[in-house]
């Protein structure tokens, strides 16, 4: 008999069905780009992004009708080791800030009309200290991603991703190191702004943890259990499930990056229809992003996760959409085009 699958590998198996962008529609976007009241390529990135929504959609002419950014929320059993500014209590309490309207994010959305939704994943129960254990049980962590894949439910048309939760620098710190080796220090930043007493324990704990689960972390799968959180598998479930829906992504800051850097892991190709919204001022994200192939729309030195860089980013994108589709042509515009008199 044929050995029963792992919950993993249904995860895998998904990512060998990953649909491919469409290049006649990305030709199509630039064929409008060639008769537009411009010269040719002056709005520069704008006119990628609206081929690459295009491309992603498979649309001619693609539209955000829909737009949502997703948070994510989780507690770690790493913060016990003093590795925050915070204490674990916070989540819950910005959680509750953000559903009475009171976080950035919340703001962001309102200026650029985007959906917002909160996910709790177990707050009240945090993952495993990295330390000592695994974060999550193979079956656990399988759970989550599978919950992540949930959150594009609805019809939505792009997604923007976010997180909240206390220690979660520190397991995406490590998350990295054990993907791109080095020291642990090189990928440890100073998260919610701790001192350089926290910045050494949580150096500490990122090696520590790196080496207890060594023997364990040739599977991108097991690095994102292992070391991880749930919002690192629901983050990398909700990526995985917009490209099989064709959605384009705007990725956040050092946290997000860390599920995007499981899938990329497991598949160069797997992060194709995501852009970065921002290189954050944690840490190395700026070096994380170049493992990513990926060049950030803003850098404003933000360090407030929560999905705050994504969704300043979409305003970008926002404006891309508007020049491709409301910008009049020559011929509209009766303005003599190139090598017209």
């Amino acid at each position: 008999m044929p050995a029963s699958k792992s919950p993993f590998d249904s995860m895998r198996d998904l990512i060998a069905l990953m649909p491919q962008p469409s290049e006649a529609s990305r030709e199509a976007v630039r064929a409008r780009q060639a008769v537009l009241t411009k010269p040719l390529g002056s709005l520069g990135r704008l006119e990628e992004i609206v081929g690459f929504l295009a491309a992603w959609q498979g649309k001619a002419q693609p539209s955000i009708e829909r737009p949502l950014v997703a948070v994510f929320a989780a507690n770690h059993g790493i913060a016990e080791k003093g590795v925050s500014a915070y204490p674990a209590s916070v989540t819950r309490a910005m959680l509750d800030n953000f559903k009475t309207g009171g976080g950035a994010i919340n703001q962001i959305c309102a200026v650029h009309g985007l959906g917002l939704r909160i996910f709790d994943l177990a707050l009240d129960l945090p993952t495993r200290d990295i330390t000592k254990a695994p974060a999550l049980e193979e079956k656990e962590a399988a759970a989550t991603f599978a919950f992540g894949m949930e959150a594009i439910a609805g019809g939505i048309d792009l997604l923007c991703l976010g997180e909240m939760g206390i220690g979660n620098t520190t397991v995406a710190a490590a998350i990295y190191h054990a993907l791109y080796g080095g020291a642990a220090a090189d990928w440890a930043g100073r998260g919610t702004g701790v001192d350089d007493a926290g910045l050494a324990r949580k150096i500490a704990a990122i090696e520590l943890a790196v080496g207890q689960h060594r023997d364990h972390l040739s599977d991108p799968l097991e690095i994102m259990r292992r070391l991880g959180g749930r919002e690192i598998a629901a983050i990398a479930g909700a990526i995985l499930a917009a490209r099989m829906e064709r959605i384009p992504v705007i990725l956040d800051g050092y946290v997000v990056c860390a599920a995007a850097a499981i899938l990329r892991a497991l598949d160069e190709t797997a992060l194709d229809h995501c852009l970065a919204g921002h290189v954050s001022a944690e840490g190395a994200h700026k070096k994380v992003l170049q493992r990513l192939g990926k060049k950030p729309l803003l850098d404003l030195g933000l360090r407030l996760g929560e999905g705050s860089g994504a969704a300043l980013a979409f305003g970008i994108v926002k404006a891309a959409m508007a020049c491709h589709t409301g910008m009049a042509t020559f011929d509209e515009a009766k303005v003599a085009g190139k090598g017209e008199g």
